[in-house]
């Protein structure tokens, strides 16, 4: 099997956790788009629909899938999403598309988080991956230097910008041996927004699509 008949058969796996009557956030990324193209015929069964990025609610929408804001659907049943790391303790890197932030947003005020990934994203130790950090666009250098202190060897993603307006840093060369305490400690430097260590409130649920099918870790 292919990664990207992986991803699918993690994306489609999460559609059996979709029950009647619940609000649901989508995530954002290409797992995630795969599991949009699977949606429509549980759309009825929703209460709501609330979007991590501009590209889902694109696709929601191209889907006939009506998309509501957080802000009037208050707390979700279940929230779906990819990650572009996760370790078997359902700790998770994510923002490799830049929607980090409303992201976390959505897992926060989910009930229940399942993540949907391809068995290349199953890792030991998180940190292969560069570690996206939001920022604001006039702490960029000040974030960067606070980074490098770290160990780290930030990378400004030139030529993009978050929905939110704000800039994303891509931290290489971290190992993150402690992802709980490194969420915190980064979270609290002036000027970021958040980070792509998804620790603090992490997967519930995890989906590794493989040759064999779908392994569930939870």
């Amino acid at each position: 099997m292919s990664q990207a008949d992986n991803k699918r058969g993690a994306a489609l796996a999460a559609l059996a956790y979709i029950k009647d009557g619940i609000a649901l956030g989508v995530g954002t990324g290409s797992t995630v788009d795969l599991l949009i193209d699977g949606l429509a015929p549980y759309a009825a069964k929703l209460t709501a629909v609330v979007s991590s990025s501009e590209r889902s609610t694109r696709r929601l929408e191209a889907a006939g899938i009506k998309v509501s804001t957080l802000a009037d659907v208050g707390e979700l049943d279940l929230y779906i999403d990819g990650a572009d790391e996760a370790t078997k303790h359902l700790h998770l890197v994510k923002g490799g598309g830049g929607a980090l932030t409303r992201e976390k947003i959505l897992a926060g005020a989910s009930r229940r988080f399942v993540c949907v990934v391809d068995d290349t994203k199953l890792v030991g130790t998180l940190g292969k991956f560069p570690l996206p950090i939001e920022v604001i666009p006039m702490a960029r250098a000040f974030v960067a230097r606070q980074m490098t202190k770290a160990g780290g060897n930030p990378v400004y993603r030139e030529g993009f910008v978050t929905d939110n307006g704000n800039d994303i840093l891509d931290v290489h060369d971290l190992r993150i041996a402690n992802p709980v305490e490194m969420e915190k400690r980064f979270n609290n430097i002036p000027g970021v927004v958040t980070v792509g260590i998804f620790a603090n409130r992490c997967a519930d649920v995890l989906l590794v699509g493989g040759a064999s099918g779908v392994k569930t870790l939870q």
